[in-house]
């Protein structure tokens, strides 16, 4: 069953460190079967608080979408995104007909 990793960017701290983030986070899709889908586009907020962006990867399910979050180059990218942004990162199964 498919999986989607959804990611919401509430507030940009270090901009610099996101800058470096942005660089290396697409290196780590290299080997791992993701489908971008929306990745920071015009958002219009209809109900709950108000976050900055959205970014949501499809993967084949959730054991791929744990193996591209927990692979080494997510990881070494990953760590300039927890010091520049306040995030909610999470893998929702999707449905296949």
């Amino acid at each position: 069953m498919s999986a989607y990793v959804v990611m919401l960017r509430e507030q940009t701290t270090d901009q610099a460190e996101m800058d470096i983030y942005a660089s290396q986070a697409p290196l780590a899709r290299e080997g791992h079967s993701v489908t971008p889908l929306a990745r920071y586009g015009a958002l219009d907020i209809l109900e709950g608080q108000s976050f900055e962006g959205c970014l949501i990867h499809r993967f084949t399910n959730a054991e791929a979408a744990k193996a591209w979050y927990n692979s080494p180059k997510y990881q070494a990218a990953v760590k300039h995104r927890h010091q520049g942004a306040q995030y909610r990162v999470f893998i929702v199964e999707g449905i296949d007909t």
